[in-house]
């Protein structure tokens, strides 16, 4: 993007930023102490670099329980849609108490597992479905339990650039029905669901299911992560409970995801960067 005027520069971690640079904009996905404490002795210094994003704000996201808990705290009552979680539960240890757990909480199966803490690896991203109650105890703590939601096999991956915000259409897990309830036991690991499908944007589907969640239910739920997240890069996981239309659940936010597949990243990504050199250098000007 040298033509744009945008140059990146790898950073080495192994020496101090104040030797590397000039920096406009810091750009990194890592949460650790020692890069937190690398960073805020260097913005002490330059406090007019941006950092994207705060390593504590991303840290937020790398555990399933407080990301979900961001979204059930929002403020979305003014919405004509409804907007939540999925009901989940959360195990730390012994995976012969899930069981138990389970049937306190009233969690209805079957139950989507996903790792408690989500730490880069595709471990992490891994999901399994569990039919029924006597296979709880095959799962792997620490891990979150949520109940799952039939959603007509479509997930609206939504993709989001400081304002911006683009939606695409991935396939998902089929739905499961009572047959399938009654003739499925076990544990099914499954594939990195909105990773690995197909876009879904081009298929033959049922109107109904097909159709994105409205743009102004999208911007404000983009502002209010924004806003609440303290973050800028990002991509909200959604589905549409089959037969509500208005109804919707965030199953995932990931922070600073692969932008490959969303229609015109590069565009929107260096319009981005672009728009936040302009906006320092304005500060600088007006600063005197």
């Amino acid at each position: 993007e040298r033509k744009k005027g945008i140059s990146f520069i790898p950073i080495d971690e192994t020496r101090p930023l104040s030797e590397q640079g000039p920096f406009d904009i810091i750009l990194h996905k890592k949460t650790s102490k020692e890069w937190q404490r690398f960073l805020e002795d260097y913005h002490e210094v330059h406090p007019e670099v941006t950092v994207l994003d705060p390593p504590n704000a991303i840290e937020h996201l790398n555990n399933r329980q407080s990301m979900l808990e961001e979204v059930a705290d929002l403020n979305l009552s003014s919405f004509y849609e409804e907007v939540c979680t999925p009901r989940q539960l959360v195990i730390m240890k012994d995976p012969s108490s899930i069981p138990t757990a389970v049937a306190m909480a009233g969690l209805t199966l079957p139950l989507v597992a996903k790792p408690l803490v989500v730490d880069g690896t595709s471990k992490s991203h891994e999901l399994s479905l569990a039919y029924d109650e006597a296979s709880l105890p095959m799962l792997d703590p620490p891990l979150v339990l949520q109940e799952f939601v039939n959603h007509g096999g479509i997930l609206f991956k939504v993709y989001i650039i400081g304002e911006a915000i683009q939606v695409v259409r991935r396939f998902s897990l089929p739905d499961v029905n009572t047959y399938d309830l009654l003739n499925n036991v076990g544990i099914y690991r499954l594939p990195r669901v909105s990773c690995a499908a197909a876009s879904a944007d081009h298929a033959d589907l049922d109107p109904r299911i097909a159709e994105l969640p409205p743009r102004p239910l999208l911007e404000k739920l983009g502002r209010e992560l924004r806003g609440r997240l303290g973050l800028r890069l990002f991509n909200i996981d959604m589905i549409r409970e089959l037969g509500a239309n208005d109804r919707y659940y965030i199953i995932d936010i990931n922070y600073f995801p692969g932008y490959g597949k969303m229609p015109g990243y590069e565009h929107i990504f260096t319009d981005f960067l672009q728009s936040l050199g302009q906006n320092k250098y304005q500060r600088c000007l007006s600063g005197g």
